[in-house]
């Protein structure tokens, strides 16, 4: 882990130091954190930089080969693609995302390590919510891109990963990854102590940090992945309170009311008085420029075919394509299609000679995904005419007209649509997949049509942010991915090994149990 190589280098460092300077300095050579002012500070850190989005973009059913005659801009784009067993290094990359989020939760543990210190005293109980909330977030979104979904029924043999909660004092710590099931038990434990602890009046900006709604915009999106229907129910109510309609993102305004220009509208996407956004971060990252309107990485990507066949360009229930607000804001390219939603900035190092940083400015959790977790929920219980109220709040802000549909209209409207073939191309394709969930089960006709609708929701309202990948693993849905020059598609089962990454090799090399691949 990045935080043990760390202590690595502080220790060949204390070699060469003096007996007076050694004992003059802090065990670990971390300075001290000793004041409410010295926390808050550290836990800016507690946000991991890295993330998984291109890797999981690539892996699901929203990419497509599209021929060898095109180039990639990031070789992961292709081994993601692939669902190779090994990735390389770079800002997109499993060993990127495991560093970066592992050092996120160094960070947590220092500062709860230091309130503990301190007495645990009632000014610093904001700050102690905010780490255990960065702590419980970077190990679920690690579990996402490195273990298998939670499976009640099989989730004691699934392997987990650590689960770090407390700084590192060894130089050589001995880790053991354990199950499923006490990983989300310990995620599930420190959501559970840090939800009554946020305090938004600590924050200059509380939409870059864990605020109130972002605390249960999380707790809401965990406890859909560990299949808790109605604690994900509550705290997304908690989230969109009597009146979903307002807290959700105002499509018809970035839409209809503005110039059609790519910049304009990614900000105000990404805008912090954005009602429906709540948890926002940076990363360093590529992706807002592979999937975005630019002529590069078109080999592999979210294509006009796929768009117009299995996306926000399909036949939906609310009628034509064009009445879908969120894909009239589209740009791009027979290879690839792109939605104004992820901020990419270049910083500088060097104007001169063109030399810098790639930076991505992500909406992580908003309104308009925690609906729709509520919803799935709703629609997994039973409680369909729930589930159908959330998908009509929805449709509200997300349609030209809007659309207003009964749970009978939608069902029929599913209904009439045939699961798609596993690869399956062009016209053959559909928006429907066959559905085996995990863990559960549910009925054939109303609770799958409107579960259908669902899913076909998310995947449009999500792309580009890898959550299409968690959808189809949490799903078992199975799909293919076309390889020019091969006869036939790759095919990614139920049961593959292929739906988990890699863990990077040097973690591997290091004693840590590799995924069976």
């Amino acid at each position: 882990m990045k935080n043990k190589f760390l202590l690595y280098i502080a220790g060949s460092a204390m070699m060469f130091a003096s007996c007076d300077d050694f004992l003059d300095t802090m065990p670990d050579n971390r300075a001290e954190i000793n004041s409410v002012e010295k926390v808050t500070n550290i836990l800016v850190s507690a946000y991991p930089s890295n993330f998984d989005w291109l890797m999981a973009e690539m892996a699901s059913d929203n990419a497509m080969d599209n021929g060898a005659n095109h180039s990639y801009a990031d070789k992961n784009q292709e081994l993601a693609y692939l669902w190779a067993e090994k990735m390389e290094d770079g800002n997109d990359s499993p060993k990127s995302c495991w560093d970066a989020h592992y050092t996120a939760i160094a960070a947590a543990n220092q500062a709860l390590e230091a309130i503990e210190l301190m007495g645990n005293p009632a000014n610093l109980q904001a700050q102690k919510g905010e780490a255990l909330m960065c702590r419980a977030y970077s190990h679920f979104r690690l579990a996402n891109t490195f273990c298998l979904p939670y499976n009640p029924e099989t989730c004691e043999k699934d392997l987990g990963l650590p689960y770090c909660t407390s700084p590192e004092t060894e130089v050589k710590p001995n880790y053991v990854r354990g199950n499923m099931k006490d990983f989300y038990a310990k995620i599930n434990a420190d959501i559970e102590e840090a939800l009554p602890l946020i305090n938004d009046e600590i924050y200059k900006v509380p939409k870059y940090h864990f605020n109130k709604k972002a605390a249960y915009a999380f707790a809401t999106r965990f406890n859909l992945y560990y299949q808790n229907w109605d604690k994900c129910i509550e705290y997304a109510t908690k989230v969109l309170g009597s009146n979903p309609t307002a807290m959700l993102r105002n499509w018809k305004n970035i839409v209809l009311n503005t110039a059609s220009n790519w910049s304009l509208r990614v900000d105000m996407y990404i805008s912090a008085s954005e009602p429906a956004n709540l948890l926002m971060m940076t990363c360093a990252s590529s992706w807002a420029y592979i999937h975005g309107p630019y002529r590069m990485g078109l080999r592999y990507g979210f294509s006009k075919e796929l768009c117009s066949t299995e996306g926000g360009r399909a036949k939906g229930p609310w009628g034509t394509a064009g009445n879908y607000l969120p894909y009239r804001s589209m740009w791009g390219l027979e290879q690839k299609m792109a939605c104004t939603k992820i901020g990419g900035y270049f910083e500088y190092t060097d104007k001169v000679n063109g030399i810098g940083y790639r930076r991505n400015v992500l909406v992580d959790l908003y309104a308009d995904e925690t609906l729709l977790c509520r919803a799935e929920a709703y629609a997994v219980k039973g409680e369909l005419d729930k589930a159908v109220e959330d998908i009509n709040y929805y449709m509200t802000t997300h349609t030209v007209n809007g659309v207003q549909l009964t749970k009978e209209e939608l069902v029929e409207f599913f209904s009439n649509i045939k699961n798609m073939e596993i690869g399956a191309t062009g016209n053959d394709r559909t928006i429907k997949k066959a559905l085996n969930p995990l863990g559960y089960t549910i009925a054939e006709g109303e609770q799958t049509e409107i579960i259908q609708c669902i899913l076909f929701m998310r995947r449009c309202e999500t792309i580009h942010e890898g959550m299409r990948w968690q959808d189809v693993r949490r799903w078992g849905i199975e799909y293919a991915h076309n390889v020019d020059g091969q006869v036939e598609p790759n095919i990614l089962t139920k049961d593959s090994p292929k739906r988990v990454f890699q863990l990077p090799t040097d973690v591997i090399d290091a004693g840590l149990e590799a995924n069976p691949r």
